[in-house]
């Protein structure tokens, strides 16, 4: 079983209250647009991560992160990627990825907007956009994801609303 934080588009802010609402999670995931280095010192501290980088992040948050990941953890297959799309229109960028590794679960960032569902015309895999956890963007609430992996299930899955943007 493992315990997961899950957040994009911090674009250079980290909210202090993710380090009480990620403390007995085992990984945090960025979905990308990162926006500092400090940002990854201060997750990379905190807990083990694993992160994407998005169109705001320099060469020095791209070197320090991945374009798109792919791996399986607890008998889910996960692929990661800044750019998603929405499941009835996927981004060029992901789009060959997704028929390539066919994941059971896809998270993305990029669009600013929580969406969390099952795509039926892809085996039901679950795609996840935990919306924007900045300050940066058109998004009125900031958010973030916590869940569980457990044996190819998501037994607890938690959309947790970190306050107002307020730039």
């Amino acid at each position: 079983m493992l315990k997961i934080g899950l957040l994009s588009d911090t674009h250079s802010f980290l909210d202090e209250k993710i380090f009480e609402l990620f403390k007995d999670v085992d990984e945090i995931w960025h979905a990308g647009d990162i926006g500092s280095l400090k940002i990854i010192e201060q997750l990379e501290a905190f807990k083990p991560c694993r992160l994407v980088f998005g169109n705001i992040d320099s060469s020095e948050i791209r070197q320090r992160s991945h374009a798109s990941l792919f791996f399986e953890l607890e008998g889910q297959r996960i692929y990661m990627n800044h750019y998603g799309g929405t499941p009835k229109r996927y981004d060029d960028r992901a789009l060959p990825d997704l028929q390539k590794f066919c994941p059971t679960i896809f998270v993305c960032g990029h669009s600013h907007i929580l969406r969390v569902l099952r795509d039926v015309k892809r085996d039901n895999m679950l795609f996840i956009n935990p919306g924007a956890a900045g300050m940066h963007g058109f998004h009125k609430m900031r958010t973030c994801i916590r869940f569980t992996l457990d044996s190819g299930k998501i037994p607890v899955f938690e959309v947790i609303e970190l306050g107002l943007r307020s730039r």
